[in-house]
């Protein structure tokens, strides 16, 4: 079990709730290391290596933001925030920041761990076994996205994704030509259902397209259809996906 126990990372400066954190976890089959500040958490994130990390927003010194900038600037390790109940503004500033979930506080335990199971299933997607990795590669226009490799490429760039954003690309690539409701393009890439008022789909895809950035003939490369979802356009020359 050793080598396959997830090493969760907990920054919060709340003692109580991360030792609670910490017990509870370890019955669920995580290994759990908490620290209080946002300096040490940053720092922690980057050096050693998590299989997830929980932030909360509020913390002394340096924020959860903050630290968030720090962690993408050189990791892409999962990273679920945690906000305050009702703020939208932070889990919509989290989001773009590239976090791959959130949990308002107070929350339930069970739908913590439930999240990080979610978060789980959607990394280990990217890393099919190896066999699968030689052909698992998909072509859009210029874009390309290697499930294997767990890269994107856009034209000769490699663009830097989340673990969120590159499940939601993958899923449009796969349909791409085709519109992608919401719910199924939050079940498919995320594991869970759309629940009133999320807009984590949305916040995402805004980053796919600041990412990606306009085709060569300076179109947008992912269209939103009002009231359902969205698209991604293939053009007459598109040679279609591979493999």
């Amino acid at each position: 079990m050793g080598d396959t126990t997830q090493r969760i990372l907990l920054i919060d400066d709340d003692q109580e709730l991360c030792d609670l954190l910490r017990d509870y976890l370890s019955t669920e089959g995580y290994s759990v290391e908490a620290v209080h500040d946002g300096e040490s958490g940053a720092r922690q994130a980057l050096e050693h290596g998590y299989d997830l990390v929980v932030l909360d927003v509020m913390l002394p010194g340096l924020n959860g933001f903050e630290v968030l900038r720090r962690i993408r600037s050189g990791s892409a390790v999962p990273v679920l925030m945690l906000t305050a109940r009702g703020e939208e503004i932070d889990r919509i500033i989290g989001l773009e920041l590239g976090a791959d979930d959130y949990l308002p506080k107070p929350f339930n335990t069970r739908e913590l761990v439930a999240r990080l199971r979610a978060v789980q299933r959607r990394t280990a997607a990217a890393k099919p076994a190896e066999e699968e990795i030689l052909s698992e590669i998909l072509r859009v226009g210029d874009v390309t996205l290697n499930r294997g490799g767990r890269t994107v490429r856009s034209g000769d760039s490699v663009v830097e994704l989340t673990s969120a954003e590159f499940s939601l690309l993958e899923v449009l690539l796969r349909q791409a030509g085709r519109v992608v409701s919401r719910e199924d393009l939050l079940l498919q890439a995320h594991g869970r259902q759309l629940s009133y008022n999320d807009r984590s789909i949305d916040v995402h895809m805004s980053n796919l397209r600041r990412k990606l950035g306009p085709t060569g003939e300076g179109k947008e490369r992912i269209k939103s259809v009002r009231g359902i979802g969205y698209i991604y356009p293939m053009t007459d020359a598109d040679p279609g996906q591979s493999p």
